[in-house]
């Protein structure tokens, strides 16, 4: 009898705190992938606070290996890019617990996908950086359908491709490195970093939209276009690898604001949350690539966090190792302090339950 009294009273004393957690905490989250860590870890979108490990560096029927893009589908799934210099592939997880589903892809020779993307039609556009192609395959079974579009090593074409991103009218904006791949994984960097566009319905040579700019200010000294959101006032928000986020008017093609991250080095994939505000994250390649999270209001303007300067909305922390990959999420981020508090005091009842009545 006595240790049926101490049953219900943990578990009621667990479940009342878990309940309680569960209603009095938790806002939508920033997953942010680690390609050193190897992993995918979340922060409150507000706050900053650091939610744990999202998706491990390893699973039973998985590994991450430099995660760099991250999409959510229409399924609320989440997919994400990883790979090396001579392979790739897209791998499946739940968009809420994190859990593996599969590898997506089944089919094409993907080295170093960077970025992925769904289009109108609903299949899936992955770009194969390291071999100069974009990628299609079935939205729904993964299976490979084609080389939608591959670089000819000349100027102005598919030249390193990085992130992708569909307007509805099938537009496909395409960020270039400017570099060309030799087959074998290996590089060069010969023409100049600039944003393509492409039209799945009608499918002809990427037409430049915006030429490579002018160096930033405040960046690493040369342009290296990689991240791609659409903003809130008819922009196009663009992220550069020199530490620099740009914004340019999708009716003018004109630049709007041109910042530089409070981070110092090199600067990851861009995201936007249903408020406008713009996340990026960053890391300092000369102190072990420790990294942090900016954040901008729509317009462009740093948006620190409480306490904060500049751009700095996660300053630099061990839980991010030369991040890249960025992506707003609905999934809650619970509150540790709660849980654990309210499960502890349970526990702590237990054990004086336990002393008062042995």
């Amino acid at each position: 009898m006595i240790a049926f009294q101490n049953r219900v009273v943990l578990s009621a004393a667990i479940g009342l705190g878990l309940a309680i957690a569960a209603t009095s905490a938790a806002r939508a989250g920033l997953l942010v992938g680690n390609t050193e860590a190897n992993n995918i870890v979340i922060f409150d979108e507000r706050t900053g606070r650091f939610g744990g490990e999202f998706i491990p560096a390893k699973g039973a029927f998985y590994e991450l290996n430099s995660p760099d893009d991250l999409t959510f589908g229409q399924d609320g799934n989440l997919y994400i890019s990883v790979g090396d210099n001579t392979s790739g592939a897209i791998l499946r997880f739940d968009g809420t617990t994190g859990e593996f589903i599969d590898r997506f892809d089944q089919g094409g020779m993907l080295m170093r996908p960077y970025g992925t993307a769904f289009g109108p039609d609903g299949n899936l556009y992955v770009s194969s950086f390291r071999s100069d192609e974009i990628l299609r395959y079935s939205g729904t079974t993964g299976e490979f359908l084609d080389v939608f579009a591959a670089g000819t090593g000349t100027a102005n074409g598919l030249n390193g491709p990085n992130d992708l991103l569909f307007a509805d009218n099938g537009d496909l904006y395409v960020t270039t490195q400017g570099s060309v791949a030799d087959g074998t994984g290996e590089i060069s960097y010969q023409f100049a970093s600039q944003i393509l566009r492409y039209n799945i319905f009608a499918p002809e040579q990427g037409a430049i939209v915006f030429d490579e700019p002018d160096v930033a200010p405040n960046s690493t000294g040369f342009v290296s276009l990689l991240g791609l959101t659409f903003g809130t006032q008819n922009d196009l928000i663009v992220s550069d690898f020199a530490n620099a986020i740009r914004r340019y008017d999708l009716a003018t093609g004109d630049l709007l604001t041109e910042v530089s991250s409070s981070y110092p080095g090199f600067m990851g994939n861009v995201a936007i949350n249903p408020d406008g505000n713009i996340y990026t994250p960053g890391f300092d390649f000369l102190n072990k690539n420790i990294g942090g999270v900016s954040r901008f209001d729509a317009d462009g303007n740093p948006l620190p966090a409480t306490d904060e300067s500049g751009s700095i909305f996660i300053p630099a922390t061990n839980n991010l190792k030369r991040p890249i990959g960025i992506a707003y999420t609905p999934a809650q981020v619970p509150e540790p302090s709660i849980v654990f508090g309210l499960v502890g005091a349970a526990a702590l009842g237990w054990k004086v339950r336990r002393k008062r009545v042995s």
